[in-house]
């Protein structure tokens, strides 16, 4: 018998790149096994893990919302409710008694399209009865509860490409979920570039230029995503640039693909709000299919683990629908933990309830540390030479340019590396603070950035260490 090799597997597995847990991620976990050692010889005590938006992670430390975690726990054992009467608010018990009597044991399969009740309560938030959203109609028949809003990406990504010639519109920077999924399904990315000198703005002209360049390739665009608030640059789109997407979409025949899972993260709301496509396709009445995606596991919820999300489907004909279903019903279910973690973000405790002070009072501090750091972070970076960092208004990164010198260009040649990448894995191995490269994200020709997010606790001496490097690194290799 021959031994597997890597030519006898799917040539698309090898194509595959997600730099958010890539190399540098990879090497982290070595160095805090290494932490362990008695006498582990490294500059650092700790590897701080700014390298994903994973709020809850051992050393960022955001801690769970209490009432998403007593509605899960009783949803998990019932009988507690009895065994600690005096522990849980009379609105948890309500809430996980009303979830019970739709659902039954979370140890069962759901609908294939996600609980009924909780695709229900989805809606409402949508059309803004339980939030401040839309104040337009959805139909639960036409929202899907997934795990996490990666698999109804790659389920839309799959859907699309019909042909080796099938292309989407993703922007550069992009969260890399974009491009990996693009190569697992065979589809052609069609790169279109933000603009960073105008606080990374969409720009529609540049949009429409890469569908030009595309047809000249002979490459069919099938859709175009959008990622508001963005990853990893936390630029926000204005409503009138939102409209000009959705006209481009109808003048192209695009589906508009919605990354909205940062929807709750604004940092300067006042200045910077957060309008969904949804509302914008309802206002306008326009007939442009669109795909909007949301997930537990950012805003203040950062329940990663559970797996939780949902996409809407507008304008999608009842044929697409049956199809998609179909296809969901190969996994049988979305995770239980992860709807029920849906509900509770779609419908938190209301003021006049048990619960709502105390859920306030943590959001509001996890809302203001964000904010706050995020600002003092952008500040200090801007000051460093070499560096310039847009002040993120929305999400949980920021996306800084750094200048490279030639001398570094050539040491990264030397070492085979992008020359951001060769940045990065020196900053892991000198501070213990891991970040993903630009490189990772894409970035235009000759330039370097890093993304870091903005969950770190201890801003001050995280910060510090950052400047520390950089401020090494310069003298090291020089200024451009």
């Amino acid at each position: 018998m021959r031994q597997l090799s890597l030519d006898a597997l799917n040539p698309t597995f090898q194509k595959v790149q997600y730099a958010v847990r890539g190399e540098l991620a990879i090497k982290a976990e070595l160095l805090r096994d290494k932490l362990k050692e008695p006498n582990h010889g490294l500059p650092f005590d700790k590897v701080i893990s700014s390298n994903i938006g994973n709020p809850q992670q051992k050393g960022l430390d955001q801690p769970p919302i209490t009432f998403t975690r007593q509605v899960a726990a009783l949803m998990e054992w019932p009988e507690l409710a009895k065994l600690a009467p005096n522990v849980f608010p009379q609105d948890v018990i309500d809430r996980a008694e009303e979830l019970s009597a739709e659902i039954g044991s979370v140890g069962a399969y759901s609908h294939s399209q996600g609980v009924p009740f909780i695709r229900k309560s989805v809606a409402k938030f949508i059309e803004g009865i339980s939030s401040e959203r839309d104040g337009y109609p959805a139909d639960p028949a036409n929202i899907f509860l997934t795990g996490g809003a990666s698999a109804g990406v790659s389920l839309l990504i799959n859907m699309l490409i019909n042909s080796p010639k099938a292309g989407i519109l993703i922007p550069i920077p992009q969260y890399p979920l974009y491009t990996a999924s693009l190569a697992q399904h065979q589809g052609v990315p069609i790169p279109y570039y933000l603009d960073e000198s105008n606080g990374w703005s969409t720009s529609v002209p540049s949009i429409e230029e890469a569908i030009a360049e595309s047809h000249k390739e002979g490459i069919v665009p099938k859709g175009l995503v959008i990622i508001n608030p963005g990853n990893p640059t936390g630029a926000l789109i204005d409503e009138q640039t939102q409209e000009k997407l959705v006209q481009l979409c109808e003048k192209y025949s695009l589906v508009l693909l919605a990354d909205e899972v940062y929807q709750a993260n604004l940092h300067q709301p006042e200045t910077h709000p957060f309008t969904s496509f949804k509302k914008v396709v309802s206002k306008l009445q326009s007939p442009v299919p669109l795909v909007s995606f949301h997930s537990i596991s950012k805003g203040v919820s950062g329940e990663c683990g559970r797996r939780g999300g949902y996409f809407e489907c507008t304008n999608f004909s009842e044929e697409i629908i049956a199809l998609l279903y179909k296809m969901v019903s190969v996994g049988l279910c979305p995770p239980l933990a992860g709807q029920i973690g849906v509900d509770s973000m779609v419908r938190p405790p209301q003021p006049g309830s048990p619960s709502y002070p105390l859920w306030k009072k943590e959001t509001d501090t996890i809302h203001a540390a964000l904010a706050s750091r995020t600002k003092v972070m952008a500040e200090r970076l801007n000051t460093l030479p070499g560096v310039s960092c847009v002040d993120s208004p929305g999400a949980l990164y920021l996306y800084p340019q750094i200048k490279l010198s030639k001398k570094a260009r050539d040491a990264a040649q030397v070492a085979g590396k992008e020359t951001d990448a060769l940045y990065a894995l020196a900053l892991l191995d000198e501070t213990g603070i891991c970040v993903v490269p630009g490189s990772g994200f894409g970035q235009k020709e000759g330039e370097w950035h890093y993304r870091l997010t903005c969950l770190c606790p201890g801003v001050d001496d995280y910060v510090g260490k950052l400047e520390s490097f950089h401020l090494k690194w310069v003298e090291k290799y020089g200024q451009e």
